[in-house]
C-alpha cells in the first residue's frame, strides 16, 4: 500500500476524518474525534527505528498489546509504535514488505478497539455504517 491507497482506507471507514494536530508532516485519522491512526514520512532521523522508517510513509496503529508483540515478530515492517505508548500501538512501515490484506486487517483492528471503547449510542451508530 501507498499513501494513496492507505489514505483511501482510512477515509473509507465510517465517521471518520483526517486532520493535521501535530503539523503539515502527520495526517491523523479520527472515528468520532477519537484518533485510531496516523500517517507520517519517515526520514530516517527517527530515534529507536535503526534509519528502517526513512523514505517509506508509515502508519501508526492501535493494537491489542499482545498481539502487537507478536506482529513486531513476524513483520520486520511492524515496530513499536513510534511517538506513541509502544504496549497499545505499532508503527507500519509501508515498504512494500507486508501483504495489503494484513495491513487492511490492522487498520479494521486498530479502527474496532478505538470504536469499542465509545458511548453505545456511538458504536451502535457506527456499526449500522460497517
Amino acid at each position: 500500500m501507498d499513501k494513496h491507497t492507505v489514505t483511501e482506507y482510512f477515509l473509507s471507514k465510517p465517521f471518520t476524518s483526517v486532520s493535521k494536530p501535530f503539523g503539515e508532516g502527520v495526517d491523523v485519522f479520527k472515528v468520532k474525534d477519537k484518533m485510531f491512526a496516523t500517517l507520517s514520512l519517515g526520514n530516517g532521523n527517527e530515534k529507536g527505528t535503526n534509519g528502517k522508517m526513512a523514505g517509506h510513509y508509515c502508519i501508526n496503529l492501535k493494537c491489542d498489546p499482545d498481539e502487537a508483540l507478536v506482529l513486531r515478530d513476524i513483520f520486520d515492517a511492524v515496530i513499536p509504535g513510534y511517538h506513541m505508548n509502544k504496549k497499545l500501538w505499532n508503527t507500519v512501515i509501508l515498504d512494500g514488505s507486508m501483504p495489503k490484506g494484513e495491513i487492511e486487517r490492522l487498520i479494521d483492528n486498530s479502527f474496532l478497539l478505538v470504536v469499542s471503547k465509545m458511548t453505545k449510542a456511538d458504536r451502535e451508530m457506527i456499526s449500522l455504517h460497517l
